[in-house]
């Protein structure tokens, strides 16, 4: 498995890079961010993930950062949603802004990416909603979770999403609890102030 990269970019195009390390040129596939801190000629590092499938063959993505790499693999792992369409969803939202768009459920958000339909804007909503975090049921909190006074559901959605980026439950609660001291209102204003913060 090729997971990170650190090489000098030869030559880019619109969608690809070619990255050598150590004498071989890597081509590979890269996000908004990870193209914005390159430049031909010049050192740059990637986080990468490979993709070996029958259709495409061995194909290499690139990302800014870990955490932009992990909600890649979350994308990719709802059903209908292959590697281009991660890149492209990340491509035109920050990691942040799809985080959130996740955990409020805007459909229209997503659905705004190149190439991603409204049906396969509510199955990821949907399929990763469900698998990160444990969000609060019918007024009950998941057994498999330590008692917690939260104020509202707005409060468990921002640490769903803040859970969706890679942070513990205890430090997403201590982020959103600073958050509403600071006067955000909305879930919005919640998930960007306890990032803010973190």
């Amino acid at each position: 498995m090729i997971g990170y990269l650190k090489g000098k970019a030869a030559y880019i195009s619109a969608d690809s890079a070619i990255i050598v390390v150590g004498g071989v040129g890597y081509e590979v596939y890269c996000s908004a961010s990870a193209f914005s801190g390159m430049a031909e000629g010049k050192e740059c590092e990637l986080f990468t993930y490979l993709q070996i499938s029958e259709q495409n063959g061995v194909q290499l993505y690139g990302f800014s950062s870990l955490r932009e790499k992990d909600m890649f693999l979350k994308l990719i792992s709802v059903s209908g949603m292959g590697p281009k369409g991660g890149i492209s969803v990340l491509s035109q939202m920050s990691v942040d802004d799809v985080a959130i768009a996740i955990a409020t459920g805007d459909v229209k958000a997503l659905a705004s990416a190149k190439g991603l339909g409204k049906k396969t804007a509510e199955k990821i909503i949907v399929e990763l909603r469900d698998r990160v975090g444990a969000p609060i049921e019918g007024g009950k909190i998941s057994q498999d979770l330590p008692p917690r006074s939260l104020s509202s559901r707005e409060d468990e959605d921002a640490i769903v999403a803040l859970l969706s980026l890679g942070f513990t439950r205890a430090e997403s609660e201590k982020a959103v609890s600073r958050a509403k001291a600071d006067g955000a209102k909305d879930i919005e204003d919640i998930i960007r102030l306890a990032l803010k913060g973190m």
